[in-house]
């Protein structure tokens, strides 16, 4: 029986401790709703109330980043009802010195674990989806999608 051959997402010969700017969307598993307390149509940015139990680990965790991580910076993000969307700037230099970064990859389990260890199981798919921001318009229409997401909700067709 021939195995199937797992599609490469990654950027090919990319170095994703670069300096740089990252969107990434990670997604819960099986696309259950859980990071919300109500999900439906909303008016505006959800409130930090609108967020489950679980949604709040989960902010807590995207807010933790930068202290584990100080040469990584959190530009936005937002926590919808079964993914969540960052855009994460890897800065490089940190006190005037070069950090050595940790890969996006890295950013994105650690985050992941410590979801994990707060609920007491993984709530998440496997992995997680990247675009690398290449320019000053590819980076406002990204921050743009993370700030009106939540208003779109219902039209969302992200797993």
């Amino acid at each position: 029986m021939e195995l199937k051959s797992r599609k490469q997402i990654r950027l090919k010969n990319y170095d994703y401790s670069s300096a740089g700017v990252y969107f990434i969307t990670v997604c819960v598993k099986d696309k259950k709703p859980l990071l919300w307390n109500n999900v439906g149509a909303t008016i505006g940015r959800p409130s930090d109330t609108r967020l489950s139990v679980y949604g709040k680990i989960v902010d807590d965790a995207i807010r933790q980043i930068p202290k584990h991580y100080p040469d990584v910076k959190i530009d936005n993000y937002v926590v919808m009802p079964n993914h969540i969307h960052l855009l994460l700037s890897i800065e490089g230099i940190v006190g005037g010195r070069p950090m050595v970064a940790p890969t996006i990859s890295r950013v994105i389990k650690q985050m992941k674990g410590y979801v994990s260890k707060q609920i007491g199981y993984s709530i998440w798919q496997k992995l997680f989806i990247d675009h690398i921001i290449r320019s000053e318009s590819d980076y406002i229409e990204h921050y743009t999608y993370i700030e009106n997401n939540s208003t779109k909700w219902e039209s969302d067709k992200l797993p």
